[in-house]
């Protein structure tokens, strides 16, 4: 028995070939066009730096998604020529992609606009010294900005500046807080790793607030705040070192007499010496 198979015709993928790449025109045509409407709006919003803040001029509000590949639907096609629902299915997958993209693009750019406003206006009412009605003002700007990198520089700006409120409001807590949050979205943010630590110190913290220091030396060798910073705070961190073993020391003398005192004992039975080259104890029993 001879089968015959039918033969498809040619033209057919040509023609949905031709449809695809009319559609991927459109579609780089689109973000080419809001591409544009981005950098215009990141013009109109540049700044200059003040005390505790930055403004728009240090974030640039690039949009970091990729065009599509026009080729993409071309393989597609040829993929699955042998299967026409298959073929038909895809190639409307790929337009409605295409038609989508530009959109959420558009959306995303107006998003960001938003956001660098709201910073603005907290920029702005920083520089009156009205510190709490700044604060909401970059809280909405780090919720409007969309997810992703392209706003990434500036909601870690809003972090910083947030701090930069708390730190004038004197709540330390809070600006530590906040300069954390910025530094997850920019580990190489010397201002807000110099305003963490200048918190830190305020708390007594000198520890912590030495190893941001020491980051900012890694970071830029040349900044001689922050090596002064550490020569000034290294005294101060022994010093609290020893005075926390102090009173360790002193809670388990008043654990151990608690003990002790059933057998008739105390600790003043027992003698501390501190060995001046290693700054460790030893302790001896006495009669």
């Amino acid at each position: 028995m001879v089968v015959i198979e039918p033969i498809t015709a040619p033209h057919a993928v040509q023609e949905s070939t031709d449809e695809k790449s009319s559609t991927a025109t459109t579609a780089e045509e689109l973000l080419h066009g809001t591409g544009n409407a981005a950098e215009s709006a990141t013009a109109e919003t540049s700044g200059n730096d003040s005390d505790g803040y930055e403004t728009a001029s240090e974030t640039e509000l690039n949009d970091a998604d990729r065009e599509p590949d026009n080729n993409s639907n071309i393989n597609t096609v040829s993929n699955n020529e042998n299967d026409d629902g298959d073929l038909r299915r895809d190639v409307k997958e790929e337009e409605r992609k295409e038609e989508s993209e530009p959109g959420n693009n558009e959306l995303n750019e107006k998003a960001l606009a938003q956001a660098n406003d709201a910073k603005l206006e907290g920029n702005s009412l920083f520089k009156s010294g009205l510190y709490e009605e700044a604060l909401p003002k970059y809280e909405l700007a780090i919720q409007v900005a969309p997810d992703g990198p392209s706003s990434a520089e500036l909601r870690s700006i809003c972090h910083a500046n947030r701090a930069a409120c708390f730190s004038k409001l004197g709540k330390f807590e809070e600006t530590i807080k906040e300069c954390t949050k910025a530094l997850e979205l920019n580990s190489m943010y010397v201002k807000a790793l110099l305003r963490r630590a200048e918190a830190r110190e305020k708390l007594e913290q000198y520890e912590e607030a030495i190893a941001d220091m020491t980051k900012i030396l890694e970071l830029d060798q040349s900044n001689d705040q922050a090596r002064r910073t550490i020569i000034r705070l290294k005294p101060l961190a022994d010093e609290k070192r020893e005075k926390m073993k102090e009173e360790m020391i002193g809670k388990l003398k008043e654990m151990g007499n608690s003990i002790l005192g059933r057998f008739g004992m105390s600790t003043d039975n027992f003698k501390t010496v501190k060995d001046p080259n290693t700054g460790s104890y030893s302790v001896s029993f006495q009669r």
